[in-house]
């Protein structure tokens, strides 16, 4: 008699994955994210840390990181007025993941891109 045979629900695992992705996906979040905790504070310091990011695609995404808790905004009533950029603690919970990624990638480099 043959078994049937049980399946596992991927969701688990994928779901949790995709949540992950969905704040931290993209060409420009996580530059962005490592350029602010390496202390790149200001809009110019960190828009001049990334290669080829637009202000227009910098504001929009600095504006979705806040509102994931990533970072926080801050304005300095001065003159001239100064905004300035902090990593909130929350942002550190990404650090394992991050160096995670990089030492795959550099792991995995050779084999990735071998032509």
């Amino acid at each position: 008699m043959a078994k049937n045979k049980v399946y596992c629900n991927c969701l688990e695992t994928v779901k949790p994955v995709r949540d992950t992705l969905d704040v931290i996906n993209g060409k420009w979040k996580l530059p962005i994210i490592i350029s602010i905790s390496v202390g790149n504070d200001r809009f110019t310091d960190i828009q001049e840390s990334i290669a080829g990011i637009t202000p227009k695609v910098l504001a929009k995404e600095l504006k979705e990181l806040e509102g994931h808790k990533l970072i926080s905004r801050t304005v300095i009533q001065d003159y001239p007025v100064k905004v300035c950029y902090k990593a909130e603690p929350y942002a550190d919970t990404l650090t394992p993941i991050i160096y995670a990624m990089k030492d795959w990638g550099l792991n995995h480099r050779e084999k990735i891109f071998r032509e």
